[in-house]
């Protein structure tokens, strides 16, 4: 039981209620499918709440969820909200209220260039699709085929190489105006999820857990978050196309009502949902990912240690792939490091790097020596020329932004920033999705010291560095945990369509391989694993027991 955060529904809603949109849901399912059964069921609607007291007009009437037999109303007055939450065929009346955004806004939106005007950087195999052992599975499952993820999220690109073939449908339920189409992802963070589910693939090797299965789409996020009753709508849109899987990388310390039932009806229809834990790294999951009905999803590294953002508590299932995750985002919107170092007079080295979010786009080269100014503080540039030449920073102490501003202000031309530990190398300037003045790259510890060391001794290093514009990038999140494993979940349906999430959920934590004996549950029954769980599903499809202990 997750009082806390129960507790904190309240006070959220009446901080976060910004719209004039209400779902009206009714205990009598019957009457509900009397009202929106008729051709002119708005009609009828506005007659039965006419004759019960109420004055609504047919076009205060948005929207019917017929599985979830909830109206969705525009411009209730209080008066009007607190007669329909008496009326005794009404089951509840919830205000439109929205999640934040589950990642910082600037980590997914950048620009998006001219597509053909740049050499793009081809990407590999993505790490987690050896981790999981997925494509082991493809010469049975051939990749998936035949099952349907609905991937609630920001939108999808449905022009990217990756995932146009596999699109199937797609619907918006934000309902704003944009430029192209209404379910157009224009954050990237849908399009990214999509390719680890069910990305094509390709001759450079990139694919998605389940490459030929059949990808629907729902918006139900904006830059200004994730409505409750769009996501009310997305799932009740999966009832209705009778999906295998819902994958919802998104949530937040609260659930909503409105959230709860279709969640409940979603899975009393067979459908197997599967959400992230959070990215705040506290013992709480988050909802609905902790609600009973969903596969909650926590994150691991390519050492399969816990991500240290990745949230855990008891109702944590398992843990999947959510560090450094390449996968596919919207056409030119992605940014690759490409950094190249000559020491000594030695001949120029690639090195693996990462670009800053918020680093500017280096379009062309940028090159030229490198000084070392320590940890970037202020002081440390004094008596250094710094102009025009390349700033080697070590990280620590100061935050990145500190460090590149007092560059700046040196007349630097960019900078590296290298690691002062092993783990992965990214991070942040800003997160908004502006850009610095400057190229703000990061390389590794050993990287970092052999260019200090070098620097110290007295030698020359000459650097070059230029970003390449891609249609793929490299996330770290719960939420890229999440489409492994509905991908996986995508892979045992196609073998089995009798599955029930029950059973998914039960075979998901019976083959994941535990990775560790903590007593707080941190990593759920450990990290799924495709091959094993696809051959459990096949066993259940052929009256086999399957071993839960």
């Amino acid at each position: 039981m997750k009082t806390k955060s129960l507790l904190f529904v309240s006070i959220v809603f009446s901080q976060m209620a910004i719209a004039e949109r209400y779902m009206v849901t009714f205990k009598n399912h019957d009457l509900h499918q009397e009202l929106v059964s008729r051709k002119d069921s708005n009609l009828q609607l506005q007659s039965y709440m006419n004759s019960q007291g109420y004055t609504l007009t047919v076009d205060r009437i948005e929207t019917h969820l017929q599985a979830l037999d909830t109206v969705v109303v525009k411009h209730l007055s209080d008066l009007e909200v607190q007669s329909l939450k008496k009326n005794r065929n009404v089951l509840f009346v919830e205000k439109e209220v929205k999640h934040p955004l589950p990642f910082p806004l600037g980590q997914f939106k950048k620009p998006v260039l001219d597509a053909g005007a740049f050499r793009f950087f081809e990407q590999d195999r993505p790490w987690g699709i050896g981790a999981i052992n997925s494509g082991r599975t493809w010469n049975v499952t051939a990749g998936g085929a035949g099952a349907r993820v609905l991937i609630l999220d920001t939108g999808i690109d449905r022009d990217h190489p990756a995932i146009r073939p596999n699109l199937e449908n797609a619907k918006d339920f934000v309902g704003d105006q944009q430029d192209g189409y209404a379910y157009k992802d224009t954050i990237g963070h849908g399009t990214h999820v999509a390719g680890t589910v069910a990305g094509v693939l390709d001759k450079s090797g990139f694919s998605g857990v389940a490459p030929t299965a059949h990808i629907l789409a729902g918006r139900v996020c904006a830059e200004d978050g994730c409505s409750n009753i769009s996501i009310a709508e997305g799932i009740n849109w999966g009832v209705e196309q009778k999906v295998d899987v819902i994958s919802m990388s998104l949530g937040g310390m609260w659930s909503s009502m409105a959230e709860r039932i279709a969640v409940k009806r979603a899975f009393d229809a067979g459908i197997t949902i599967v959400a992230a834990s959070g990215n705040d790294g506290s013992s709480d999951v988050s909802f609905p990912a902790a609600l009973p009905e969903c596969i909650a999803v926590g994150a691991v590294d390519a050492d399969m240690k816990r991500a240290e953002f990745s949230q855990y508590g008891p109702e944590l299932a398992v843990v999947a792939p959510g560090v450094d995750v390449i996968s596919s985002v919207p056409l030119a919107s992605g940014r690759e490091a490409m950094v190249k170092v000559a020491m000594g007079g030695g001949d120029f080295q690639k090195t693996k790097s990462s670009a800053f979010e918020g680093s500017k786009t280096l379009l062309r080269p940028v090159s030229g020596q490198m000084i070392y100014v320590g940890l970037g503080k202020e002081d440390d540039f004094t008596n250094l020329n710094v102009e025009g030449k390349i700033a080697l920073i070590k990280r620590g102490e100061l935050t990145f932004r500190e460090k590149v501003d007092n560059a700046i202000k040196a007349k630097a031309a960019a900078v590296i920033i290298f690691n002062n530990t092993t783990e992965s190398i990214r991070g942040s300037l800003t997160d908004d999705g502006s850009e610095v003045s400057v190229g703000v790259f990061m390389v590794d510890l050993a990287a970092g010291d052999a260019m200090m060391n070098a620097l110290k001794e007295g030698q020359v290093v000459q650097t070059q560095m230029i970003t390449a514009i891609t249609n793929h990038a490299s996330m770290n999140g719960t939420s890229m945990a999440t489409p492994h494993v509905s991908g996986v979940v995508a892979l045992m349906k196609s073998v089995n369509k009798a599955l029930t999430p029950t059973q998914v959920k039960a075979l998901l934590k019976a083959t994941a391989k535990k990775i560790s004996d903590d007593t707080e549950n941190e990593t759920g029954s450990g990290v799924v694993q495709a091959d094993l769980a696809v051959q459990a599903a096949l066993a259940v499809a052929a009256g086999q027991i399957i071993d839960r202990n």
